[in-house]
């Protein structure tokens, strides 16, 4: 494996990975990669996919040892309904001191009632994602994804009250559809580019790479296709984290999603007319007749008010004023720049 700092500072800021196995930020820290090499079950319509997970849902939970993390979306609210009576459910509240912010544990107390589950909160503090940050980071061998931190404390929660793993409903949207604006329309390879992209490097990085080969081998007829990058390319990326924090807590995994895949193409009408996700959004209406689907929302991470006042990075491979000077990024985009930087530091002092 070779070090190249520029191919993978580039590359963390536009995919939140490194996308070639074969390079790393140096050669003390070889970057986790998830092994995703199981069977999966291939889904053509809303019966297999309740089949598929409640096979999967009673493996997971035969011992009684695990616990499920509840949202307030439709994904965990579907695995809701196949844990046992009196299980235990973990939702996530970041706390801002003096501000308001996403809340999902009113609507995830809705169907930790329906299900007849014990439904717990584990608060977020900005002081978490400064502590847990270098373990995690250590364990990947790369900077992280900010819900790490998240589903770190939350692992350890149910590790001390006695629970062996954790279930999640991540996945279901890059597998079943669930992305509906990057679905939405076709785009030649830098449109798409420029609309995933987290963070183009060249606003950052004085010294970066444009990486087009994870997306260009999606592309045919001058078209990506995107469902086939989101459920090929995304997945490893996104459900890596979860598999990175449970691992660094020491604490089991379950991620019900990932052993299913669409046995046939995507429906790319049924998304770009509104029905995004529609295999899913069917499974649910048939557990859950009286409850309308909530609004997609992402994993609560108030970013923009954490990161409000951080003035940007101030090492050597950054821009000056990348963050403060008026270029309008994001939280999550400041994020992505701040645990980068911090990264960095931590090689240094490591190599020394």
């Amino acid at each position: 494996m070779k070090s190249d700092i520029r191919y993978c500072c580039s590359s963390f800021l536009m995919y939140r990975m490194i996308e070639d196995p074969e390079k790393c930020f140096s050669e003390k820290y070889q970057p986790y990669f998830p092994d995703l090499n199981f069977p999966r079950t291939e889904i053509t319509n809303s019966d297999e996919l309740l089949i598929a997970l409640r096979q999967q849902m009673e493996m997971a939970t035969a011992d009684g040892k695990s616990a499920l993390a509840l949202s307030g979306g439709i994904d965990s609210a579907i695995l809701a309904r196949f844990m046992p009576e009196g299980s235990t459910a973990y939702t996530f509240k970041c706390v801002v001191p003096g501000m308001e912010v996403t809340d999902e544990t009113q609507t995830a107390r809705r169907y930790a009632e329906a299900c007849g589950l014990e439904h717990k909160i584990v608060e977020i503090f900005w002081e978490d994602f400064e502590e847990f940050s270098p373990l995690l980071m250590k364990h990947k061998g790369a900077p992280v994804h900010s819900i790490e931190i998240q589903i770190y404390k939350a692992a350890l929660a149910a590790k001390a009250a006695g629970f062996e793993r954790m279930i999640y409903g991540e996945s279901a949207d890059c597998i079943f559809g669930g992305q509906n604006d990057i679905l939405s329309k076709d785009r030649t390879v830098g449109e798409f580019i420029e609309r995933y992209a987290y963070l183009m490097p060249y606003k950052a990085l004085k010294e970066s790479e444009l990486i087009v080969e994870p997306i260009a081998r999606h592309a045919g007829k001058g078209y990506v296709d995107p469902h086939e990058f989101m459920s090929t390319e995304y997945l490893p990326e996104s459900v890596g984290s979860y598999f990175n924090a449970s691992e660094t807590a020491g604490i089991g995994l379950c991620v019900p999603y990932t052993h299913c895949k669409m046995a046939v193409p995507i429906d790319y009408s049924r998304i770009r007319k509104g029905e995004n996700k529609y295999l899913v959004r069917e499974a649910f209406k048939k557990l859950y007749p009286d409850f309308e689907i909530p609004a997609k929302t992402p994993m609560p991470r108030p970013m923009d008010e954490w990161l409000r006042d951080w003035n940007g990075p101030k090492r050597k491979e950054f821009w000056p004023d990348c963050v403060a000077g008026g270029g309008n990024l994001t939280g999550d985009q400041k994020w992505l720049i701040w645990i980068l930087e911090k990264f960095l530091e931590m090689i240094d002092v490591d190599e020394v």
